[in-house]
């Protein structure tokens, strides 16, 4: 993987990595990723923004992702952004596993220039989205605007995550949902980090949270 170096996993732990792959008639997405990583990344989409927002989930989430993804863009970019959003949450959560030892709970808030969201988010294995942004322009470089919304709403449900995202205030669009893609590596690096006084209990009373994917 390019740009960062790995870091090595914990020690006595093995490297929670996973590799997804998905075939559809509309697209083809691929995706390696490592938690315990640095924030390496390689990601082609054939969607300059979404790759964009990708680059930085992956850099301030330090999840080392390598991601290549071919679709139907001469359609539009639906079918592209939500099957990455899908596939990556597959990965998160098979890479989890039982999500034995981890925070599980994780918080930001991401001021970028006149720009203030808030993200919040439970690795519960129980998805849903609470998606509280709006936009002033219906389009960020190729994507419609209304895609980003379909991109959290595929990865939470895909990743087993409860997801919060809230934007306070803000102007200008790209910061708005840079703030929400910076905002949810945040708080994804606390919740799914080993906490050192659990490390091998499921944060949970009911002794589960996951599948052993």
């Amino acid at each position: 993987m390019a740009k960062a170096v790995r870091r090595q996993a914990s020690a006595g732990r093995s490297a929670r990595l996973a590799q997804v792959r998905r075939k559809t008639k509309e697209t083809e997405v691929s995706v390696r990723l490592n938690l315990d990583g640095a924030g390496a990344y390689r990601v082609a989409t054939g969607i300059g923004f979404l790759d964009h927002m990708l680059e930085q989930l992956a850099r301030h989430s330090l999840i080392d992702l390598d991601l290549a993804a071919k679709g139907d863009t001469h359609i539009d970019c639906h079918h592209t952004t939500e099957d990455t959003g899908i596939v990556i949450g597959q990965a998160v959560a098979k890479a989890l596993g039982t999500r034995a030892g981890i925070r599980r709970y994780g918080a930001a808030e991401i001021p970028m220039d006149e720009t203030l969201t808030r993200v919040a988010l439970d690795v519960s294995n129980r998805p849903y989205l609470i998606w509280k942004v709006k936009f002033s322009k219906p389009r960020l470089g190729d994507m419609d605007t209304e895609l980003f919304k379909e991109w959290f709403q595929a990865f939470a449900q895909a990743a087993g995550i409860t997801l919060h995202i809230e934007n306070l205030y803000g102007e200008n669009n790209h910061h708005i949902v840079e703030s929400c893609y910076k905002g949810l590596a945040r708080a994804l690096r606390q919740a799914i980090e080993i906490d050192p006084r659990q490390s091998s209990a499921v944060p949970s009373t009911k002794g589960t949270l996951g599948s052993s994917l």
